[in-house]
């Protein structure tokens, strides 16, 4: 069978420990037997970002705003423990933040649902999707140790040499402090792209925060919603037969918890981070969620959700098999190819992604599944390890 051929490269971004070798075989199962993969490579293991002072990431995010397309495998952002584990320089920032940061977008994930697992809420019988705020806050923030006491002052000089400054603490003793920042521009990049995310699913879009604490951090959210709403999209919801409303985020969770599913809900960039893992698990597992940042240049950076599945990397590096869940990995690959594919008309490409991915939802309803699914299926099946998951896979794409 000959190989499909793509026109324009991805940008091909390698990550760390488990997720890196799950990396390697996905490639040498699931896509090379059946596309001749072009690929623009950057290295964003651990070690490779240190050499290059973490160069190679931003250099990566560029290459993105070039080709379009991204997919990137699950990275470490590392704390104190790891820069003594890997003899780091210093303590990196997240990549994801970095990358974030420059494109400036927003992370739209989805859990991806099949029959043999239910949801722990009975009631969610439709997906969720959780739309991340991709850019600033505290994943570019600046932080301060406080040996003594003192003043904390917010300043803020203006091109025109004008001053502004408020009293944020008076220190009695030590303590930290901390600086975010947003941007209008990016706020309402991420508002219109909500929006247009939930226009195209034809779902109704929630958007929470906490604007009765933060008045002008999370007013400002709240603000550029509900003027975009009010000023665009109000008749184009109201055609589609979908609702837009705000809430506090207390309140959201509240709601969701009873809810039937089905909703995008928009949220800051640390909510989103820590929902999105909420919702993916009460859905039954990280590992089966989609995630691709879009920006408003339309670029496309597919993602799993997951972090780099330590534990089981240190068990394949004593030589013992590992029953790891791939899927989150295969869709990131999946969602790239299928998008490089729509970009360049290249119709193969678009069936290869779909078929892959039919493949995958075809074994875990086979019964062919990991550990960590196995455990939620009743009867529970008996799960076998990555590489026959995979080889079950590929079986099932050659169909």
């Amino acid at each position: 069978m000959s190989k499909i051929t793509m026109q324009t490269p991805v940008v091909e971004m390698d990550g760390d420990e488990m997720t890196r070798i799950l990396w390697a075989e996905i490639k040498k199962e699931l896509l090379e037997p059946f596309v001749e993969l072009n690929t623009e490579y950057y290295d964003l293991g651990l070690p490779h970002r240190d050499e290059t002072e973490d160069r190679v990431t931003v250099e990566a995010a560029e290459a993105i705003k070039k080709w379009k397309v991204g997919v990137k495998c699950a990275t470490i952002t590392p704390n104190a423990q790891r820069v003594e584990e890997y003899h780091l320089k210093k303590q990196w920032k997240s990549p994801n933040g970095t990358i974030r940061s420059i494109l400036d977008g927003t992370v739209f994930r989805t859990p991806i649902l099949t029959e043999r697992i239910k949801p722990y809420i009975p009631t969610w019988t439709k997906p969720i999707t959780v739309a991340r705020h991709g850019y600033a806050d505290i994943y570019r923030d600046t932080e301060m140790r406080v040996e003594g006491p003192g003043t904390a002052e917010l300043l803020f000089t203006g091109a025109d040499g004008a001053v502004r400054r408020e009293t944020v603490y008076e220190f009695e003793g030590p303590g930290v402090l901390q600086g975010c920042y947003n941007k209008d521009s990016s706020i309402e990049n991420f508002a219109r792209s909500c929006f247009e995310y939930a226009l195209s699913e034809k779902r109704d879009l929630w958007f929470s925060a906490k604007d009765t604490i933060m008045k002008q951090y999370d007013g400002l959210f709240k603000a550029s919603f509900e003027r975009l709403y009010e000023a665009e999209y109000r008749p184009r919801f109201e055609a589609a037969g979908i609702t837009y409303f705000y809430t506090l985020i207390d309140d959201a969770v509240a709601r969701l918890v009873r809810s039937n599913g089905g909703m995008v809900w928009a949220l800051k960039n640390y909510d989103g981070d820590v929902m999105s893992d909420m919702i993916s698990t009460a859905f039954g597992s990280l590992a089966m969620m989609t995630s691709v940042l879009v920006n408003a240049e339309g670029c496309y950076e597919y993602e799993a959700a997951h972090g780099t599945v330590t534990r089981h990397y240190y068990r394949h590096l004593k030589g013992e098999r590992t029953s790891t869940n791939p899927v989150a990995t295969i869709y990131a690959w999946t969602g790239a190819l299928g998008k490089r594919g729509e970009l360049d008309g290249n119709a193969a490409l678009c069936r290869f992604a779909k078929a892959l991915e039919q493949a995958v939802l075809d074994a875990i309803a086979g019964g062919v599944v990991t550990g960590d699914l196995a455990a939620l299926m009743d009867p529970k099946p008996v799960p076998v390890d990555t590489a026959a998951f995979l080889a079950a896979v590929r079986e099932r794409v050659r169909g």
